[in-house]
């Protein structure tokens, strides 16, 4: 049973989703997004990246020299067949039965179990045929407008690693890489009076810009989204894969919540209660968002109605694209309201004692089946000790550092 013990003096600001390269990332390194974070007093911090682990060690050590709490994730990305039949959105607006789904106070990374490896490699196996396909769809496309990129998934994979100093086996490419690696050799080759001219002929469109990003955006947009010369369809394991890899890496399964962050809301997130339904029936009893995605207002009626529902509720910032945002966590159009932020804060500490609790060889907020840990009567007392066993933890944590 979780015990009791001192919480910070203040509460610390947090930020429990950002993915750090080799992931696509707006860092440049480990190094730079912890300090950036220390900069500005994010106090606790949480990695989230697909398909490889490397880096949480040195992120750990970073952190801890920089008194930074870290928080260890994951994000999947899953298909789930009935729902995909019937054309239902989850939180992916434009892709009918794609689901993201991310682990919480992970804690089996470093020595994977059987499982865990057989789910991963099926993941990293059909992401890679997937990246080789769309690169050398891309470099046909571009060699036909007079662009000779010589790009293939493994010079992708080479720009990756010598943009971030990452070890080669630790890569695994995604949409925005491929993105970027073509819009580099691009510049690369075509001198920039001549670009937006020679892109309209690659892409079949006017770009919006020259400038680097939004062009790899155009990229994506013109060539490799669905119905586009360069889309390769997409191959996801199930969400009862998906669940079953966040147990055996020793996590929370959580839901990240889009709401208003799409136009109109996905049917399966509207109303909130309903959301709340969908995933307590998949026995999923954490959720997420990344509030910049959404306006204050509506945030604050899911967050507070999912806490209300015995969920808790975690919140970042995802640092997905190139933009350097600031590390703490802000709405569309307003800061996070200070009530939310303390049911975040509440989240992450939630998380902090899973971890703390699993890594000592505990039951944790779920077990490794995903249910409740049966030590509490009910979701809020539940909470409640988790909180309170979080916050001591990563308070004692921040003394011996």
């Amino acid at each position: 049973m979780a015990a009791g013990g001192s919480a910070p003096r203040t509460r610390p600001l947090v930020n429990s989703h950002i993915h750090l390269p080799p992931n696509f990332s707006a860092f440049q390194n480990v190094a730079q997004a912890v300090n950036l974070a220390a900069e500005q007093d994010v106090r606790v911090l949480g990695i989230s990246n697909y398909y490889d682990f490397e880096v949480y060690g040195s992120f750990a050590a970073l952190a801890r020299r920089r008194r930074i709490f870290p928080l260890f994730g994951l994000e999947i990305i899953a298909l789930i067949e009935p729902l995909l039949r019937e054309g239902a959105k989850l939180n992916d607006p434009g892709n009918p039965g794609k689901l993201y789904l991310c682990g919480k106070g992970i804690t089996r990374f470093d020595r994977l179990s059987g499982e865990a490896q057989r789910l991963i490699w099926i993941i990293r196996h059909n992401d890679a045929q997937r990246m080789a396909e769309m690169s050398r769809r891309m470099a046909e496309k571009f060699a036909a407008h007079g662009v000779d990129t010589g790009l293939d998934e493994q010079a992708v994979i080479g720009r990756i690693v010598a943009r971030h100093g990452c070890a080669r086996e630790t890569v695994f490419p995604q949409e925005r890489h491929v993105a970027q690696a073509f819009q580099e050799v691009l510049f690369e080759k075509v001198p920039a009076a001549q670009r937006l001219d020679k892109l309209a002929e690659i892409l079949g469109a006017r770009p919006k810009s020259a400038d680097p990003v939004p062009v790899q955006n155009d990229i994506r947009t013109h060539l490799m989204k669905a119905g586009k010369p360069a889309f390769v369809e997409e191959t996801f394991v199930d969400f009862q894969q998906a669940y079953r890899l966040v147990l055996e890496l020793g996590g929370i399964p959580c839901y990240p919540t889009l709401a208003d962050g799409a136009s109109p809301v996905c049917p399966f997130e509207e109303p909130v209660g309903k959301l709340i339904e969908n995933i307590k029936r998949w026995n999923v009893h954490c959720a997420e968002f990344i509030p910049l995605r959404n306006k204050e207002t509506v945030l604050a009626r899911y967050v507070k109605a999912m806490r209300a529902a015995g969920l808790v509720v975690t919140a970042g910032t995802e640092h997905n694209t190139l933009d350097l945002l600031p590390i703490e966590p802000a709405c569309a159009n307003a800061p996070v309201p200070d009530e939310i932020k303390e049911i975040f804060w509440e989240g992450a500490c939630v998380v902090a004692a899973h971890q703390f609790l699993s890594l000592h060889g505990e039951c944790g907020f779920v077990d490794g089946r995903g249910q409740p840990n049966p030590a509490y009567k009910d979701s809020e007392e539940r909470i409640v000790a988790f909180r309170k066993l979080g916050a001591a933890v990563i308070q004692r944590y921040y003394e011996n550092n």
